[in-house]
């Protein structure tokens, strides 16, 4: 499979670039449910590339690679730290997926080994800002800069069409469990209103979705569940989840720092953070963790992704109970 590998990169950046490559050095990365990350080293003839291939399989990508790979370098162009995209290939002829090829940037993605490198450097607050500027870089953007073929309407309440959606998705797949029944009922009665200003979000920033070196942040990643027209404290929200800390529980964004620290990074850029929004996404977000690992089970179960990742996904669920329960409660902060 590394052979097939190496040689349809090699012929996908030959025929690219107009000159013979040589692919060596392939090494794989940490998979996520979804995609494979592939770094290897391309010889253009005097000059050498580091890269990192992301292949997605067409039949469970959320967008496709080519406006995934338009909206990183839009943020990168706005500040926000993205590796850069070198080219994206739809064609599944070379390696079989669809591919996008990105610049390879040094630094620790796997959640425990970043946390053991910020405990270790005492960068935990460097990297709660970060997060926080990045962030609202992000949000500042002009959403109509974005591709039309990215999902998000200017025109939905995003937190009614959130609640919309999770109705539907719990219905489906935890239609037994009462305590996602109560976390509904809970987000019904405390909807928030629209925020002024509607923004690009990225869905998934979180410890896992970063590459983190001595310096703080390098990159974010993962931009396949990226959306047009969005509430910014959604963003905020999701590395504030339990599951992102990794068992640094003391603090909330991520493991890396507190909510003050992030709030003053992401203020300082020109975001406007509001404790009322983002503790209604807090637990929308929780409740939306849930039913993805139910989905996640369930495509493992009926044979549609054969993966250990998503069979082991079910069995998360009632931490995501207890971490609800922890949230609506009447002094919920968690």
């Amino acid at each position: 499979m590394t052979g097939d590998l190496a040689a349809g990169l090699a012929r996908f950046l030959s025929e690219d670039i107009g000159r013979t490559v040589m692919i060596s050095d392939i090494q794989p990365l940490s998979a996520g449910a979804r995609r494979r990350n592939i770094a290897f080293d391309a010889d253009l003839g005097g000059c050498v590339l580091r890269l990192v291939a992301t292949l997605v399989p067409g039949s469970i990508q959320l967008l496709p690679v080519d406006v995934e790979a338009g909206v990183r370098e839009l943020a990168r162009e706005h500040g926000v730290p993205v590796p850069h995209v070198l080219a994206v290939c739809t064609d599944t002829g070379y390696v079989e997926e669809p591919f996008m090829l990105s610049e390879r940037l040094d630094g620790e993605t796997v959640p425990r080994r970043v946390l053991r490198l910020v405990q270790e450097t005492g960068i935990g607050d460097l990297v709660g800002e970060q997060l926080g500027r990045a962030m609202a870089l992000l949000h500042a953007i002009d959403p109509e800069k974005g591709s039309p073929d990215l999902p998000g309407s200017a025109e939905d309440d995003p937190a009614e069409s959130f609640l919309r959606e999770a109705e539907s998705t719990v219905a489906h797949f935890l239609p037994d469990r009462p305590v996602f029944a109560l976390a509904l009922r809970w987000l019904t009665r405390h909807l928030p209103a629209p925020p002024d200003r509607l923004t690009l979000i990225h869905t998934d920033i979180r410890n896992g979705n970063l590459i983190v070196g001595p310096d703080g942040i390098e990159a974010i990643l993962d931009w396949e569940g990226t959306q047009r027209f969005g509430d910014p404290m959604r963003d905020a929200a999701w590395p504030a989840l339990r599951m992102w800390r990794f068992g640094v529980d003391d603090r909330e964004f991520g493991g890396f720092t507190d909510r003050a620290t992030f709030v003053r990074g992401y203020t300082a850029a020109g975001g406007d953070f509001d404790e009322d929004r983002f503790r209604w996404w807090k637990v929308a977000c929780t409740l939306a963790w849930g039913t993805m690992l139910a989905a996640q089970a369930a495509a493992f179960l009926d044979g549609t992704v054969p993966s250990i990742v998503m069979a082991a996904s079910g069995r998360r669920i009632p931490e995501i109970e207890w971490d609800l329960l922890m949230q609506i409660r009447p002094t919920g902060s968690r």
